[in-house]
């Protein structure tokens, strides 16, 4: 019984595959959906993010241990390519955070949604894979408890709503 049990669970199993083959797909996989307020759901690979605008800054900030690079597409930027207009955003974290502001609260033109950190990609359990971030050393009014509040790590849905 044992032997047809491993037989047919090796039958399922896709001849040759290896983890490098599977690597490509998991590479290709959303890590941000954004619900627009007509319910469209577009759902963004970090290869989606890296053919936008880029913006990049290094900035220390209160979660870790000295100046951070982080690259990425701003708010702003990611909105206008999804012809998104002004309203209110909700935004989730996988972790359960979230954040539920009107846009120019969340200063769209400054926010960085970061999908690397010092050159990598952000794991999940690196805050990733997207973090919403501002350069607290490039200006003091990012110094504050609301924007602290705004800097959403583990980002994975933003919701559009008019």
């Amino acid at each position: 019984m044992r032997r047809v049990l491993l037989w047919m669970i090796l039958a399922l199993l896709p001849l040759g595959a290896t983890a490098q083959e599977a690597a490509p797909a998991r590479a290709t996989a959303a890590i941000l959906t954004v619900t627009d307020a007509a319910g469209v759901r577009h759902r963004l690979t970090r290869e989606d993010l890296a053919a936008l605008p880029q913006t990049a800054f290094t900035t220390t900030t209160v979660w870790t241990e000295g100046a951070q690079e982080f690259q990425g597409v701003t708010l702003l930027t990611l909105l206008d390519h999804l012809s998104a207009p002004a309203g209110r955003l909700v935004l989730s974290a996988a972790n359960g955070y979230r954040v539920e502001r009107r846009m120019e609260e969340l200063l769209p033109e400054a926010a960085l949604l970061a999908y690397l950190r010092n050159g990598a990609p952000m794991s999940l359990r690196d805050k990733g894979p997207v973090w919403l971030i501002y350069d607290f050393d490039g200006d003091p009014k990012y110094r504050t408890e609301v924007i602290y509040a705004n800097s959403i790590w583990q980002l994975d849905r933003i919701e559009i709503a008019e």
